[in-house]
């Protein structure tokens, strides 16, 4: 990065450490600098990452989504349990990128528009058999809903994708300010 006073070495270092998914603290005690240094060019580094990547960019062909719920194990009645938990819809293209984004409920009127912003019509959309994914079939997407046995083939990308982001939110807490 430009204007920096680490040396090239130590910003490679920080930079090797950050695709790795160390934590800033980690970081800056194999580099050998303050972990506010570390933690401060770690939030360049994702806004870097944000300003050049193509988030406005719309997916085509074959797509899926689905929504996961992240938080801690609720004590008592088990279940669903998806109170107390935020509800994250995520859209994954086959082979290529991942749009996630925090709703407040999966139902339709919340899920469509994010959908009809980020798909473009035409598209084949992996969905497991929620009720609110209905609308597509009407709306110019071509909806593939799976049942239970076929569901784990069909969205297998995506249901990963939510699980590893919830084992490294469980390691890795993230701050409000980038939620």
């Amino acid at each position: 990065m430009r204007k920096s006073r680490l040396s090239q070495y130590k910003q490679n270092k920080l930079i090797e450490l950050f695709v790795a998914g160390a934590t800033a603290r980690t970081a800056a005690e194999l580099v050998n600098v303050n972990k506010s240094t570390a933690a401060y060019y770690f939030h360049r580094l994702r806004l870097l990452i944000y300003q050049n990547s193509s988030h406005l960019e719309m997916f085509d062909g074959e797509v899926e989504a689905d929504e996961s719920y992240f938080g801690g194990r609720r004590k008592g009645k088990r279940g669903r349990g998806a109170a107390d938990k935020v509800a994250v819809f995520g859209i994954l293209k086959r082979g290529g990128k991942v749009y996630t984004v925090v709703i407040e409920n999966a139902k339709r009127e919340t899920l469509f528009p994010v959908i009809t912003k980020k798909i473009m019509p035409d598209s084949i959309v992996y969905t497991d058999c929620l009720s609110s994914y209905d609308v597509l079939d009407v709306s110019g997407f071509s909806q593939q809903c799976q049942s239970c046995c076929r569901l784990a083939l069909h969205l297998r990308h995506i249901r990963r994708l939510a699980l590893a982001s919830a084992r490294d939110f469980n390691h890795h807490p993230v701050a409000m300010q980038h939620a």
